[in-house]
């Protein structure tokens, strides 16, 4: 585990998006190199080595923290975008959000039957988002989710319900509002 403290870098916004919510802002870890480096060497020591065949990313703070393992493990990077946003044929995924729904697509040519996939975004919520791409992933894809990883876990939202039964890793959990 990493010795470096990823709390003191990301900033707490208060009342963001809207009143009663603490947003965890991750930007502020974008910008500070040191804590990118120790991000990107506690992905490699985690995933070296474990037969992943494929990177897949979450639009769009997840493609940074993407590229740093893709290239580090020299690994194919799939990108998970919304709806529209690529130009090939694509696998769909809709699922809902708090007030609506939103749809994440993945190009057919990236991902192939078999395919040992990580799945990695910035930060896991609800699991609403990393739940659609996965049941994408497996059951239109025909590929194997081998792991989640997110720097930022907020299990009180219980994404346990939704994605636990995937190997779910993060670097820091925050354990409340």
């Amino acid at each position: 585990m990493s010795s470096f403290d990823f709390d003191k870098v990301i900033r707490k916004v208060p009342d963001f998006p809207k009143k009663g919510i603490l947003f965890y802002d991750i930007t502020s870890l974008i910008a500070d190199p040191p804590a990118m480096r120790a991000v990107k060497e506690e992905m490699v020591r985690r995933y070296q080595g474990r037969g992943i065949t494929k990177i897949v990313a979450v639009e769009s703070r997840g493609f940074l923290f993407g590229t740093l393992l893709a290239d580090a493990l020299s690994l194919p990077l799939v990108l998970a975008r919304k709806k529209g946003k690529l130009p090939n044929p694509t696998f769909s995924r809709s699922y809902a959000l708090e007030y609506g729904q939103d749809t994440l697509e993945i190009q057919k040519v990236d991902l192939a039957a078999g395919d040992q996939v990580l799945l990695l975004d910035d930060l896991i919520a609800t699991g609403g988002t990393l739940g659609a791409v996965s049941e994408l992933i497996e059951q239109e894809a025909k590929a194997k989710v081998v792991g989640i990883f997110a720097v930022i876990g907020l299990p009180f939202l219980n994404y346990e319900k939704v994605i636990g039964k995937y190997n779910v890793a993060t670097l820091i959990n925050y354990h409340s509002e």
